[in-house]
C-alpha cells in the first residue's frame, strides 16, 4: 500500500494493468448509477387519474377568481392600467371553461370587465376593494354601485371588502355600516369575503349581507390541511359556517391549491394536489349542491414579490402563456418534462464518472472502492436533483436578486460532484476558505483548486442566507433541500474520505458550521416533523456543518 500526501491510502498499481481491468470498478458503478436515477425519474414522472378533469370545457366551473395583470404589471402600482384587449382576450378564454367570474376591485382599468364580460357571455361577482384609505374607498364604492347600475344582466352580487378584517383594515361596525350603504343604492345581492374564522368571529355581520361568502384554503389555515382531506375539510366547514348563520346561503368565495412553493406542515404544493384539490373539491359540489368560486384563474407573479413563490402559482392558468395547466384528457404529473430532466441528470453522472476516471489515469496509484462509491453516490444524487433542482430555481427565482441567488446556488450544485469526484480520485482534501481567498502564502497556485472552492463558498454563503431567512423570517422563504444536497454529499464524501487532521480547523469554517446547526435544530423544530422539505433541508444544513467541522486549512 501507499499513502498519498494528506494520509489518504491507495493500492498501487503494476505497471503491467489493463485498461478492461482499470475501467471495471468506473463502468460498472456508472451503469448501476444511470439505472438508479432513470428507476427514480420515471417514478417521479408518473402521472395520477382523478375523480374528473379538474377543469373540463364540457362541465364547466360555477365561477372562478380573474384578475388581468401580467408579467410586470401589479396592483401594487397606481401606474398599472389594465387595457380592453387584454382582459376581452382573458374574457374569451375563460368564457369556454366558466360561466362567472369573480373580481376584486374596480381601479386599475378593472371597471371595464363588466361591459366585456357581458359581451363574452359571463355573469360577475364585482368585488369593493376595501382598505385604510377611506377616499379611496370611496371611489371604489361609487364606481362599483355605477356598474352594478349600468350591467344589471351582467353583475349577480357586490362583495364589498375582500378579507379587510383580517387585514384589521377595518372595524366590525365600520364594515357593516359600509355593506348597508351599499345595498341600499344597488338592486343586487350584497356580501362580505373573508376567512372562516373572521365570519364566526363577527357574526354581527348576519343582517348586513343577503348572503356569507367565505375563504377556505387548506394550505393556509393555521393547521394547514394536506391536499388528500382539502375536500372533506372544505365539507366540515362549510356546515360548520352554515350552522352559525341559518338561513343565509353559503358561497364558499375561495378555494382552491398552489401548485408551487414551499410546504408548510403536511400541506405541499404541486401541480398533482392542486388539480387533485380542484377536481375533488368540483365534484363534492356538484354532489352536495352548493356554489363555489374558484381561486383563481391565472398564475399572478407580482403575487410572488410581497407572498413568496407561492403567491404566484394559484391559477389554473399559466400567468404568461396564458395556457390551461391541466387540459382534460391530459397525464397530470408533477414532473411533466421528467424525460428531459431524466436525461439530464443521466448526462451530469457521466460527467462525474467521466472526470474521475480521467483523474485516475493520470494518477500512479489506483484509488480504492472507497473513493469510487464517493464518486457514485455523488454521481447519482447530483443525477436524480439535477432536474428536481433546476425546476424549483425556475419557479422560485423572481426579480434580478433571486435569479442569480438561485442560478448561482444550481450552478456551484452541478460542479459540486464534478469538482468531488476529481479531489476523491486524487486524494485532494475540501479547499478551506484560506485557500481561496487568504493572502498570499496561504492561497492555492491550483485553478482547478480555486474553482473548487470558489464554488464551495457560493454554497456556504447561500445556504447560509436561506437557513437565517428559514429562522427569522420563514413564512414566504422556499426550502433548497435539492440544490444543498447535490452540494453537500460530494463535499461531506471529501471530509470523510480525504481529511487530514494535521493542520488547523479554521475559524470562518467554524463559525458556518455553528450557524447551520443552529438553524438546523430551530427550522426542524419549528416546521414540525410532518414537513419533509423541511427535515430534508435541515439534513442538508447539518450535513454542510459536519463537513465544514472537518475541515482544516
Amino acid at each position: 500500500m501507499r499513502s498519498a500526501e494528506n494520509g489518504v491510502r491507495f493500492a498501487v498499481v503494476p505497471a503491467r494493468r489493463t485498461e478492461l481491468a482499470h475501467l471495471r470498478t468506473p463502468l460498472t458503478l456508472l451503469l448501476t448509477s444511470l439505472g438508479v436515477i432513470a428507476t427514480v425519474w420515471w417514478w417521479l414522472g408518473m402521472s395520477v387519474d382523478l375523480v374528473r378533469a379538474p377543469i373540463d370545457p364540457n362541465d364547466k366551473v360555477q365561477c372562478i377568481s380573474y384578475a388581468p395583470f401580467r408579467s410586470h404589471q401589479t396592483s401594487l402600482s397606481a401606474a398599472t392600467q389594465v387595457s380592453r384587449e387584454q382582459i376581452a382576450e382573458d374574457l374569451a378564454q375563460l368564457a369556454r371553461i366558466s360561466d362567472c367570474i369573480r373580481t376584486y376591485a374596480t381601479d386599475l382599468g378593472l371597471d371595464q370587465i363588466p361591459g366585456l364580460a357581458g359581451q363574452a357571455g359571463l355573469k360577475v361577482i364585482q368585488g369593493i376593494f376595501l382598505d385604510k384609505n377611506k377616499q379611496k374607498n370611496q371611489t371604489q364604492i361609487a364606481t362599483a354601485v355605477r356598474l352594478a347600475r349600468e350591467y344589471p344582466e351582467t353583475i349577480i352580487a357586490l362583495v364589498v371588502g375582500n378579507e379587510t378584517l383580517l387585514r384589521k383594515d377595518i372595524t366590525a361596525s365600520d364594515l357593516a355600516a359600509t355593506l348597508r350603504y351599499v345595498k341600499a343604492q344597488v338592486a343586487v345581492p350584497v356580501t362580505y369575503a373573508d376567512v372562516w374564522e373572521f365570519w364566526l368571529d363577527n357574526r354581527e355581520l348576519y343582517d348586513a349581507v343577503d348572503f356569507v361568502t367565505i375563504h377556505i384554503l387548506p394550505y393556509w389555515e393555521n393547521e394547514p390541511v394536506r391536499a388528500e382531506l382539502a375536500a372533506a375539510h372544505v365539507d366540515t366547514i362549510r356546515r360548520r359556517v352554515a350552522a352559525a348563520f341559518p338561513g343565509k346561503e353559503i358561497l364558499i368565495g375561495e378555494i382552491g391549491w398552489p401548485s408551487e412553493g414551499r410546504m408548510r406542515q403536511s400541506a405541499l404544493p404541486s401541480r398533482v394536489n392542486q388539480a387533485r384539490v380542484v377536481s375533488e373539491i368540483l365534484d363534492l359540489a356538484r354532489r352536495e349542491n352548493f356554489r363555489v368560486n374558484l381561486f383563481e384563474a391565472y398564475d399572478e407573479s407580482w403575487k410572488r414579490e410581497i407572498e413568496g413563490t407561492i403567491g404566484g402559482y394559484w391559477g389554473l392558468f399559466d400567468s404568461v402563456q396564458r395556457t390551461l395547466k391541466y387540459p382534460a384528457g391530459t397525464p397530470i404529473s408533477n414532473f411533466p418534462l421528467w424525460k428531459l430532466q431524466m436525461c439530464s441528470g443521466m448526462a451530469l453522472a457521466i460527467l462525474v464518472f467521466g472526470a474521475a476516471w480521467l483523474t485516475s489515469r493520470r494518477t500512479l496509484w489506483r484509488p480504492e472502492l472507497a473513493s469510487w462509491l464517493g464518486v457514485w453516490i455523488s454521481a447519482t444524487t447530483a443525477g436524480i436533483l439535477l432536474g428536481v433542482a433546476a425546476q424549483k430555481m425556475l419557479y422560485e427565482s423572481y426579480g434580478i436578486v433571486g435569479w442569480l441567488q438561485w442560478g448561482s446556488l444550481l450552478l456551484a450544485a452541478t460542479a459540486s460532484p464534478v469538482f468531488g469526484a476529481i479531489a476523491l480520485i486524487s486524494g485532494r482534501p475540501l479547499p478551506s476558505f484560506l485557500e481561496v481567498l487568504g493572502p498570499e502564502g496561504y492561497r492555492t497556485e491550483s485553478a482547478l483548486v480555486t474553482m473548487h472552492g470558489l464554488a464551495w463558498i457560493a454554497i456556504v454563503v447561500i445556504g447560509t442566507a436561506t437557513a437565517i431567512g428559514l429562522v427569522f423570517d420563514p413564512r414566504f422563504i422556499d426550502f433548497p433541500f435539492a440544490a444543498l444536497t447535490m452540494a453537500a454529499i460530494p463535499s461531506a464524501a471529501m471530509a470523510v474520505l480525504n481529511s487530514s487532521k494535521k493542520e488547523t480547523r479554521p475559524l470562518a469554517e467554524s463559525m458556518f458550521a455553528g450557524v447551520f446547526l443552529m438553524a438546523a435544530i430551530y427550522v426542524g423544530i419549528n416546521e414540525g416533523p410532518a414537513n419533509w422539505q423541511s427535515l430534508w433541508t435541515c439534513a442538508a444544513y447539518l450535513l454542510l456543518a459536519g463537513t465544514l467541522w472537518r475541515t482544516r486549512a
